[in-house]
């Protein structure tokens, strides 16, 4: 009888951990090191990362554990910040976890409010009970800018038809009150402007249509610019 609590104790804490408190597990660790980007506190960060660690920050330069902890650096002054995670996922399966978590950034910069919001993926790796993070991806998720109103005039100047290819024909149309675009024969979407001659497509943040003019201020078409490549759309008609 004496033997039987015993074995069960024994059994009890050689179990392996319920899925949902190793979640809870990284995801305190994931908070902590999110904790340490203000203050550039390495320490934190070089007990989580395996020695083979790699870190892909969101302009996509790639780290290895020795390169992302000598950039580590606090915020300078004039600023102050902290991150907090939004969502967070885990997927376990024994010594290995895939996360996947969106973080909310805000920043006081020289008394100015900035946000961002992040999504970064992990692989965490359990060796000799202990979670050791291997990869890190972060990624900078696009917003859409913030919308102007300008007067109706101005805005009826986009209207017309536009090319990029004889099959490949873009109308836009202004009905006095939205612009809105669309392929030819397609579905249209609406168009909304971020400075003069610069639109956007709500929900599509990485892609800037940006309108040029001739010397007379007369519009000859725009570019569908995505980061730095353009696709060219000429003015074929109202």
């Amino acid at each position: 009888m004496i033997l039987l609590p015993f074995l069960l104790a024994v059994a009890f804490q050689t179990r392996p951990a319920p899925a949902d408190t190793t979640t809870d597990v990284l995801r305190a660790k994931d908070q902590a090191l999110l904790n340490a980007f203000a203050p550039g506190d390495r320490a934190v960060w070089e007990r989580a990362l395996a020695a083979d660690a790699v870190y892909v920050d969101e302009n996509g330069a790639i780290m290895s554990r020795a390169e992302f902890l000598k950039q580590l650096q606090p915020l300078p002054p004039g600023a102050s910040g902290h991150l907090k995670i939004a969502s967070y996922s885990a997927h376990i399966d024994g010594d290995l976890a895939l996360v996947v978590h969106t973080d909310d950034e805000e920043e006081t910069y020289h008394g100015q409010l900035l946000k961002a919001q992040y999504l970064t993926t992990e692989t965490w790796r359990r060796e000799a009970g202990e979670w050791k993070l291997y990869l890190v991806h972060a990624y900078a998720v696009p917003k859409d800018p913030p919308a102007i109103t300008l007067p109706d005039r101005q805005v009826e100047e986009y209207a017309g038809r536009y090319s990029a290819a004889p099959d490949l024909i873009y109308v836009i149309r202004w009905d006095g009150k939205q612009l809105t675009g669309g392929r030819e024969g397609g579905s249209t979407r609406p168009l909304q402007v971020e400075v003069r001659d610069v639109l956007f497509v709500p929900g599509q943040p990485r892609i800037r249509k940006i309108f040029q003019r001739d010397a007379t201020g007369k519009i000859t078409g725009f570019v569908d610019r995505r980061e730095s490549w353009d696709l060219v759309w000429r003015r074929v008609g109202p």
